[in-house]
């Protein structure tokens, strides 16, 4: 007599969910939080109804639930009668199981709410030295309305450096002013800026009746931000790498004061000299065949896109200055 083949004891038969990965079909098997939820409402009021109006839900809706938790399951969890719903053995004892899992579950919830609220208590910002000095402020005043409980510190240095804090862990969000997003770094345009060449009202360039033209300016020692800075990036891209250093400073406001004192002239950005310029403390000299557009931008780690306070701030800046929609 000739017998069919039996499954080895520790293999499931084909075609069942056992056959298959059990952790990549648990959240198939088991019934999800709202379902239990629903179970042990019924549990504890007795009724199918009441259970449905305390978790917001119509009646039909809490049926339909129920039937599908019983149909998952493979048993049935409730009798339905006029009197009211009663639980069945098996449904006392899924009943039980619940509890626990729901337990866990707004452990769960507990616990993730402590990590947003460590994350929220605050803030680290790294920007280049334009927008620290002449944007942040006013974003950071704002921010301070919306989460006043969040403790925020602001690190200016260079776009260089401002990339180098981000990737380093040091910082959550960034501003940079360079002419792109650096490596390993995800950014949105926020905002729209120009450099302009000033000089004292003493300076020679200061009278000049007709534009300065590139092969001139880069000629021409300049007051200047260090390399590594958005600034210097933008103005040796337009010069092709020509602009000459009659002095580097680290911040915009000594390259401003030094300009001003007219020891020689300087490329800065229009935010930063509009007093100035108003005042007649500086000039703005005219350029010929130049551009020194460049884009504000907020950036953050790749893949990492902020949130929380981060998240607020960088809503705040779409207000700013030239500000864009990204």
């Amino acid at each position: 007599m000739s017998m069919s083949p039996q499954p080895a004891a520790s293999e499931a038969p084909a075609g069942t969910d056992r056959a298959r990965t059990p952790e990549a079909l648990l959240a198939h098997r088991v019934p999800d939080l709202g379902a239990l939820q629903l179970l042990l409402a019924v549990a504890r009021l007795g009724s199918l109804g009441r259970a449905a109006r305390e978790l917001g839900i119509t009646q039909p809706a809490a049926s339909s639930r129920v039937r599908a938790m019983e149909r998952q399951l493979g048993v049935a969890l409730v009798d339905r009668s006029p009197r009211g719903s009663r639980l069945t053995d098996a449904g006392a004892l899924v009943t039980d199981w619940a509890g626990r899992i729901v337990e866990a579950a707004e452990a769960f919830d507990a616990g993730a709410q402590a990590l947003r609220d460590r994350r929220d208590s605050r803030l680290r910002v790294a920007a280049s030295m334009t927008i620290a000095e002449y944007l942040l402020p006013g974003w950071l005043i704002a921010l301070r309305t919306q989460r006043p409980d969040t403790a925020v510190s602001l690190l200016a240095g260079n776009s260089t450096a401002v990339a180098e804090r981000l990737l380093a862990g040091e910082a959550d969000l960034g501003f940079v002013e360079g002419l792109t997003v650096p490596d390993a770094l995800d950014g949105v345009v926020i905002a729209h800026d120009r450099l302009v060449v000033v000089t004292a009202p003493t300076h020679p360039w200061a009278r000049r009746h007709k534009p300065l033209a590139a092969e001139e300016l880069a000629a021409t020692p300049l007051i200047l931000r260090e390399e590594g800075s958005g600034t210097r990036q933008v103005l040796d891209a337009a010069l092709g790498g020509l602009a000459r250093p009659l002095i580097e400073l680290s911040s915009t406001t000594a390259v401003k004061a030094a300009a001003v004192s007219g020891a020689g002239p300087s490329v800065l950005s229009e935010l930063a000299v509009g007093e100035e310029l108003a005042a007649r403390r500086l000039v703005e000299i005219p350029l010929a065949d130049v551009r020194l557009g460049r884009e504000l931008r907020a950036v953050w780690p790749t893949g990492h896109r902020p949130a929380g306070p981060g998240r607020d701030l960088l809503g705040l800046t779409r207000g700013g200055p030239g500000a864009r929609d990204a």
